[in-house]
């Protein structure tokens, strides 16, 4: 191969090089606009999740709040009548952390109502298999106390009323009027 057969091939090399290094160029440049994009994309992700987080908690208060003041003037389960009632219970052991979103007391008997905005069968599930043990340990004082449950909700399927009755879960949910309206101090404007 000649001198000049070898410069051509050179200067081939060069403009070949030289157009791949302005692809790739070209390249970082579309892969730094993209990685600007998917961190927008995952901030904007991020704040829906702390939005849709915020609603969820706000759902389960307020479900919570309702059916706690539905039992506070007559705390019943079926035909056990309690005389102590609690929101939101909350203690902790080492290892072992748990709160109970309305729990009823008498001399022999402990009600767990766990309160969800659509209950489903993993609630009754999570609350058989779970929640009676974590209470038995969490507060031994009870632990030769009848414990109850219910699941308390605004929305339920058959299907899990059907669950709920055959684990002898209690069922409660939102009916009619049970709107309580104070309005003594009522003002015609």
């Amino acid at each position: 191969m000649t001198n000049e057969e070898l410069n051509e091939k050179f200067a081939a090399l060069a403009i070949a090089q030289a157009k791949t290094e302005a692809q790739m160029a070209i390249t970082e440049a579309q892969m730094a606009r993209t990685d600007a994009q998917i961190a927008r994309n995952e901030a904007k992700l991020t704040n829906m999740g702390i939005h849709i987080g915020g609603i969820a908690n706000s759902h389960g208060q307020s479900t919570e709040e309702y059916f706690y003041n539905s039992l506070f003037d007559n705390p019943r389960l079926g035909n056990i009548t309690f005389n102590e009632i609690s929101k939101n219970l909350h203690n902790k052991i080492p290892n072992l952390e748990d709160e109970f979103d309305i729990t009823m007391f008498n001399g022999n008997n402990v009600a767990l109502i766990e309160c969800k905005y659509r209950a489903k069968e993993e609630d009754v599930v999570k609350l058989i298999e779970k929640k009676v043990g974590n209470f038995r340990l969490l507060y031994p004082c009870y632990a030769s106390h009848t414990i109850y449950l219910g699941i308390a909700g605004f929305s339920f399927d058959a299907r899990l009323e059907k669950f709920a009755k055959e684990n002898g879960v209690a069922i409660l949910k939102q009916k009619g009027d049970v709107v309580e309206i104070e309005a003594d101090n009522l003002k015609a404007y």
